[in-house]
C-alpha cells in the first residue's frame, strides 16, 4: 500500500483506535489538528497535503455525541476544500442510530438527518460497524459498508472454551444478531422476550429455549443503560443458568449501566474498542474485557482503497483466513 496514496486521520474521539488501525497497515496516522475557541466552537486544520489522495477520516459519534459528530462534519469538510481525491468517513459506532423511525407523531428521524449531513459535508462512502438498524444504510445516498464485529466476539469467546454453551438473545429484535453467532460457533440459540417498560427500562419476562445448567452466552449489538441484557441474564439465572457471558460491539455504558452490570455478577463482559471505555466502567468491572477491532477496520479500508470486495468480511470464515496472512505493510 503506497503511504503517498492513502491517508487516514483520527478524531479526537477514535485516536488510539486509528493508530492501531494504521499499524495494521503500515501507515503512519495522518495529522489533522483539532482544538476548540473559548466559546466552544470546534476549529479543525489538516496539516498535510491530501490533494488527489485517498482520505479516511476515523470517528465514533459516542459521547459527548454532538461534540463529536460536529467534529466529524469539521474535518470531511477540510478535506473536501484540501481537494482530496476521496473521502471515507468510518464511524465505527455511530451515534443517533436508535432514532430511525418515527415511533409517534411529531417527532424526527435523527438517523436519516445525521446521514444527510454526513454526505452534504463532502463524504463520498461511509464504513460502519454493527448499526442498531441495518435500514440505517438505506439512509445515505452513498455507498455504505456495514462491517459486524461478530468474527471478533466470536473468536474471543469460542477460544474460551466453555463447556454446555447456549446462545441467547437477549431481545427478539436481536435473533439476527445472534443468529450470526450460531453460524460461526455452532452453539444451539434461545430467545428472551422483554417489555420495555421505560426508556432506560425493560423487564425480561420469558425465554424460549432450555438453559438449565447451561453456561449462557449473550451477544448484542450495544450496552448502553444494559437494562436488556442484565433483565436476560437475571432470568436465565432464575431458569437454571450456570454461568452467563456478555459480548457487544459497542459499550456505550450510560447512565445506570456500570452498576446494573456489577450487580448482575456475569462472568465475562466483552466489548469491542470501537467506542473509548469510559475509565469509570473499566474501573469497577473486574470482569470487562476489551476487544480491538482494528484489524477488521483496517483490512476493509484496505480493500476499499484497493477495490476489492468487502462484502467478503461478512462471511463467517473470512475474516479470520484474512488474519493468518499477516499485516499489511505499506
Amino acid at each position: 500500500m503506497d503511504a503517498n496514496d492513502i491517508v487516514i486521520f483520527g478524531g479526537t474521539a477514535s485516536t488510539k483506535l486509528t493508530k492501531k488501525v494504521c499499524d495494521y497497515l503500515g501507515l503512519i496516522p495522518g495529522y489533522a489538528g483539532v482544538s476548540r475557541f473559548p466559546d466552544g466552537e470546534t476549529l479543525a486544520k489538516i496539516e498535510e497535503d491530501v490533494r488527489g489522495r485517498d482520505c479516511f477520516v476515523v470517528q465514533s459519534t459516542c459521547p459527548p455525541v454532538n461534540e463529536n459528530l460536529m467534529e466529524l462534519l469539521i474535518l470531511i469538510d477540510s478535506l473536501r476544500r484540501a481537494s482530496a481525491k476521496r473521502i471515507t468517513a468510518v464511524i465505527p459506532y455511530y451515534g443517533y442510530a436508535r432514532q430511525d423511525r418515527k415511533a409517534e407523531g411529531r417527532t424526527p428521524i435523527t438517523a436519516k438527518l445525521v446521514a444527510n449531513m454526513i454526505t452534504t459535508a463532502g463524504a463520498h462512502r461511509v464504513l460502519t460497524m454493527n448499526l442498531h438498524a441495518d435500514q440505517i444504510q438505506g439512509f445515505f445516498d452513498i455507498p455504505v459498508d456495514h462491517l459486524t464485529a461478530a468474527p471478533v466476539l466470536a473468536r474471543h469467546f469460542t477460544g474460551r472454551r466453555v463447556p454446555n454453551a447456549v446462545l441467547v438473545s437477549p431481545d427478539v429484535g436481536n435473533v439476527k444478531f445472534g443468529g450470526d453467532f450460531a453460524s460461526r460457533t455452532g452453539w444451539e440459540l434461545a430467545v428472551v422476550h422483554k417489555r420495555r417498560l421505560t426508556g432506560d427500562s425493560t423487564v425480561a419476562v420469558n425465554i424460549i429455549g432450555d438453559v438449565t445448567g447451561k453456561n449462557v452466552m449473550m451477544f448484542d449489538d450495544m450496552i448502553t443503560t444494559a437494562g436488556t441484557v442484565c433483565e436476560a441474564a437475571k432470568l436465565v439465572r432464575e431458569r437454571g443458568a450456570e454461568g452467563v457471558y456478555v459480548g457487544a460491539t459497542h459499550g456505550v455504558f450510560a447512565g445506570p449501566a456500570v452498576e446494573r452490570l456489577t450487580a448482575a455478577e456475569m462472568t465475562e463482559i466483552a466489548v469491542t474498542d470501537t467506542i473509548p471505555i469510559p475509565a469509570q466502567a473499566a474501573e469497577k468491572l473486574k470482569n470487562l474485557t476489551i476487544l480491538t477491532v482494528a484489524d477488521l477496520i483496517g483490512e476493509a479500508i484496505r480493500r476499499i482503497h484497493e477495490h476489492e470486495s468487502v462484502s467478503a468480511l461478512f462471511r463467517p470464515t473470512a475474516f479470520g483466513d484474512e488474519q493468518n496472512h499477516g499485516k499489511h505493510g505499506g
